[in-house]
């Protein structure tokens, strides 16, 4: 694959979650269907503003939440520092974002703030505590819509990757289960960056990566998943992660999202079949199964994410991003580029960070 390629679908991952979380703002968390067609129509197919009283209340339509606000502080502390400083993010945080916070669900830029961050806040603000004592333990997708992009920066250093998914996770999120989620995604995603499919195989090349000690999973099986033979030694647990679990789901979404004997119709039930609500385990495998159902088609991914209800904007911002990093920018209809706030700046900030990738691919 050519590095201009590779740079097109890196650009198109951050787009992607920019778009998917902006299309989330206005129909976020509708658990009751009904009234989420009520408010929006049978079919949303674009950026609307929030409701009155409803979670993004004052935003406008095109907006970024906090979550869209968060990933471009992600980006630029990569851009401008060319690698994932940890302090650097933070201090943004700290200076950029946590004064602009009171602790409370509706407070601060985005019209909500998240459980995680809220917690962070109070570890940082009032209890004056170190970033290595803020990880509390929400079971949400909150650390993947920032962490997506250092997926993209380090698309061709799985080891890196794991460890700088792992411990900028751990920043606000210390749950092992979670974690192991979230590195698992951005393990995915770096392979959609490198040309590979999301397809029933994808899951046997992450697990290679396993047997190389380039992902931090524990695993005891052999290739195909066959058991250990008599007398094998248990692989070293240390710095693993439990199980290999997390790696395996996409191949088996992508098989459900294949295979002519399981329909899921309309795509959005997806929601239905895997749960609506925030949670880590609810929101992947819809995300995995859209982004393998529609592999080619940014456009009926999103909106069947969005349309599915529920936690509909990290729903959207998965597989925007997973779907971003299968077209790449110029698979992204450019209505959502134009509807987008802010959107030229938000692009170039994206092809910067993309840009960095023919350093690492080349080695110069």
């Amino acid at each position: 694959m050519s590095h201009t390629i590779i740079q097109e679908r890196a650009a198109g991952t951050i787009m992607g979650a920019f778009i998917g979380d902006a299309l989330g703002l206005g129909p976020h968390w509708y658990y009751d269907l009904a009234e989420l067609r009520r408010d929006y129509g049978e079919w949303i197919t674009t950026y609307t503003d929030p409701k009155p009283g409803r979670y993004h209340s004052g935003r406008k339509a095109g907006q970024l939440s906090q979550s869209g606000i968060i990933l471009t502080h992600m980006v630029r502390s990569l851009v401008e520092r060319g690698e994932y400083n940890e302090a650097d993010f933070c201090r943004r945080l700290d200076e950029e974002l946590f004064p602009l916070l009171d602790g409370t669900p509706m407070g601060g830029p985005g019209g909500y703030t998240s459980q995680s961050i809220r917690h962070a806040w109070r570890c940082r603000v009032e209890q004056k505590l170190p970033w290595s004592k803020t990880g509390g333990h929400a079971d949400t997708t909150e650390a993947i819509e920032r962490t997506l992009a250092i997926a993209v920066r380090y698309a061709f250093q799985p080891a890196e990757l794991a460890i700088a998914v792992a411990n900028n996770t751990r920043l606000t999120q210390i749950d092992d289960t979670v974690i192991s989620m979230t590195v698992a995604y951005a393990a995915v995603l770096s392979m959609l960056l490198q040309g590979h499919a999301l397809d029933t195989a994808l899951s046997g090349k992450l697990m290679k990566l396993v047997k190389t000690g380039k992902l931090p999973f524990h695993a005891v099986t052999f290739d195909d998943l066959h058991p250990p033979r008599p007398g094998d030694p248990d692989p070293p647990r240390a710095g693993r992660f439990a199980s290999p679990d997390a790696l395996l789901t996409p191949s088996y979404m992508a098989q459900a999202a294949a295979d002519a004997d399981i329909r899921i119709e309309p795509a959005w039930k997806v929601s239905i079949v895997y749960g609506m609500p925030c949670a880590i385990y609810h929101q992947l495998p819809a995300a995995y199964y859209l982004a393998a159902r529609f592999r080619n088609d940014f456009e009926s991914a999103v909106l069947h994410a969005v349309n599915g209800g529920g936690q509909n904007q990290a729903r959207a911002i998965l597989t925007g991003a997973l779907v971003g990093a299968q077209v790449g920018l110029a698979g992204i209809p450019q209505r959502f580029l134009d509807g987008l706030e802010d959107s030229e700046s938000l692009v170039n900030l994206a092809k910067n960070l993309a840009a960095q990738m023919d350093s690492i691919i080349t080695g110069n």
